[in-house]
């Protein structure tokens, strides 16, 4: 008979006094490069750069057994797309519209306006905001395929009027998920080429062959792709580098032990290295859910990756109050927070990092993850202290806007000569020095 996994989950007490220590413990985070990883990942990248089309070839028949002679045998066709939609059962095809449509309507919320204004010189002052030219958008493929990463990146990027959205997804050995493709065709991508990989990256990023280079990649991919993301910044921008998903679940004790323990799993089911967490202030709700979490496990399909994730990385913490939770959770700046309490509207101001918050405990993280409308792709590893959730801004960029009168110019002309004379840097005072002379004869 097959062996039950076994639900084990530290517990921690933050009276205790060794918390401090075991709390730092959850701090840890598995974002940092990794040597081995980045020497095969650099490879990769250079050698695409260097020989173009034959090296993606080359790599593509290696880790995904492709055997196509050309680049251009990998692009999935405007048929195919088609054909994809068309094949799509019709629920699946109304469940992939209504979320399409309700991440749209969220992220039309976010375009920002060019503006300008004229200071009290007259000369001009503005900002013009720009969509890029032309997205990557890389997408995993084979069994670990999700088409709402392709509504997650494309729709934004529609949305902030990119030209051009270009998608890699790997195909090994040919399985590709038609839920992906019909998720491209609604989402309006442009182009679709079945590569992955560093190779896909370095082919997005630098060219090769029939895939031109883009200004952007944006999507999540395996460590290889995350490394090579890295690699590549600076030729081309990132949105992210994103490390294994996570989930912090504050609780009052208001809410259904099963709901909780089954949104710890929802994350926990990712890989062995999400993080689930949960806080709350009610020790007897903390065993409720221990005890739902030990009669649940056996019940998933990935018991045994939710198993060991939560044997690793998961906590339940009791804490003195709610106040103290949302102190830990501003400590942890989680990816998702659930704030499953009678009154999350108080509770959500006092939340400084976080890359998404849920209120109340009719909202798991899962609505998040597929159709609520805000963006599932969320700062981890703690890099919600200093990161956003990607959205339309990401895929636009904004330009300054300055044009001087001539009694702007003489003004600036002498403010600019005395601070550049400062630094030594004469040519920049004498250019300003011309403009106030010119000025002064107008």
């Amino acid at each position: 008979m097959p062996v039950m996994p076994v639900a084990t989950v530290a517990r921690l007490r933050s009276t205790q006094d060794d918390f401090p220590r075991r709390f730092e413990s959850l701090l840890a985070t598995s974002a940092e490069s990794e040597p081995d990883v980045d020497a095969a990942a650099r490879e990769i990248i250079d050698t695409v750069r260097r020989d173009g089309e034959a090296a993606v070839l080359a790599y593509t028949r290696r880790f995904d057994g492709v055997t196509a002679g050309t680049l251009r045998e990998l692009r999935v066709t405007a048929r195919a797309l088609d054909a994809a939609w068309n094949a799509t059962g019709a629920g699946e095809r109304a469940a992939l519209a209504e979320a399409a449509a309700r991440i749209r309507s969220y992220h039309e919320h976010q375009r920002q306006a060019s503006w300008h204004y004229l200071d009290e010189d007259g000369s001009t002052l503005g900002q013009r905001i720009t969509p890029l030219d032309r997205v990557g958008l890389y997408v995993p493929g084979g069994k670990a395929s999700y088409p709402s990463s392709v509504l997650m990146n494309a729709v934004p990027a529609r949305v902030a009027g990119v030209a051009e959205i270009v998608m890699t997804v790997p195909a090994p050995s040919g399985e590709l998920n038609p839920l992906v493709l019909a998720a491209a065709k609604l989402a309006g991508v442009d182009e679709v080429w079945t590569i992955g990989g560093a190779q896909a990256v370095a082919a997005l990023a630098f060219g090769a062959g029939p895939i031109r280079a883009v200004d952007k990649i944006v999507g999540p991919g395996n460590r290889y792709v995350a490394a090579a993301k890295r690699l590549v910044f600076g030729v081309v921008g990132i949105d992210m580098i994103a490390g294994p998903s996570e989930i912090v679940i504050v609780c009052d004790g208001s809410a259904p032990a099963e709901w909780i323990a089954m949104d710890l799993f929802s994350q926990a089911e990712h890989d062995e290295e999400a993080r689930a967490i949960l806080i709350s202030p009610d020790a007897g709700f903390l065993d409720r859910v221990e005890g739902a979490i030990e009669a649940m496990l056996p019940t998933l399909e990935r018991a045994d990756i939710v198993a060991r994730s939560l044997a690793v990385h998961g906590a339940l913490i009791e804490v003195r109050d709610l106040d103290e939770a949302i102190a830990l959770v501003n400590r942890l700046a989680p990816e998702h927070l659930e704030l499953a309490v009678a009154d999350a509207e108080r509770l959500v101001e006092g939340v400084r990092h976080a890359g998404a918050v849920f209120l109340g405990s009719h909202t798991p993280e899962a609505f998040g993850d597929y159709c609520a409308g805000p963006n599932h792709v969320l700062p981890t590893a703690r890099t919600a202290r200093f990161s956003s959730p990607l959205g339309v801004y990401d895929f636009q960029k904004r330009t300054s806007v300055i044009g001087c009168s001539a009694r702007g110019a003489r003004r600036l002309a002498g403010i600019t000569s005395t601070l550049a004379r400062g630094e030594a840097l004469t040519a920049h005072a004498r250019s300003a020095e011309l403009r106030a002379r010119g000025a002064a004869e107008t």
